[in-house]
């Protein structure tokens, strides 16, 4: 089999922005755990689509936090980058910030999604690897290896 040719972490760098409306929210008055969890998986999705140039599935989701809330007319930056690559699979890290009018930040949530590349036949695929280029790339890297580790632990674990 051909070896794939390899990708940078930006050649797939992904972000969605997102208003928080009305049927957002939840009976609280703040945005709808769900929902801001689908654009997530949206935003690793297209992430990992753009890396592999495959359908994608989502195999798991991990250290997914919420930092703080979001109200009704907030704005929502969804971003989405490459962290690890397996040999079908790709973790993708997800970072959500709430824009003030100001253009101020704040951190709203992160999560490590893991997505499978899939063939027409729902079977997975190999994956281009990830081409790292700055250390901060190579730290993101190193972190993925040590999740991958604790899901493989979790995974033996009976419940």
């Amino acid at each position: 089999m051909a070896e794939l040719a390899g990708k940078k972490v930006r050649d797939s760098l992904t972000e969605q922005v997102q208003l928080v409306q009305s049927q957002h929210i939840n009976g609280y008055q703040r945005l709808f755990g769900g929902q801001l969890m689908a654009w997530m998986d949206i935003v690793a999705g297209v992430t990992a689509r753009r890396h592999c140039g495959r359908q994608v599935t989502t195999a798991s989701v991990d250290d997914l936090q919420f930092l703080a809330p979001a109200y009704i007319d907030d704005l929502l930056i969804i971003r989405g980058r490459v962290t690890h690559v397996g040999r079908t699979s790709m973790e993708i890290r997800v970072d959500v910030e709430v824009e003030g009018i100001d253009n101020s930040r704040k951190a709203l949530n992160r999560a490590h999604f893991v997505m499978v590349a899939i063939d027409e036949h729902d079977h997975p695929v190999m994956v281009p690897p990830l081409i790292l280029e700055t250390e901060e790339e190579r730290q993101e890297w190193e972190d993925a290896e040590k999740r991958k580790t604790l899901r493989k632990h979790r995974r033996t674990i009976k419940i």
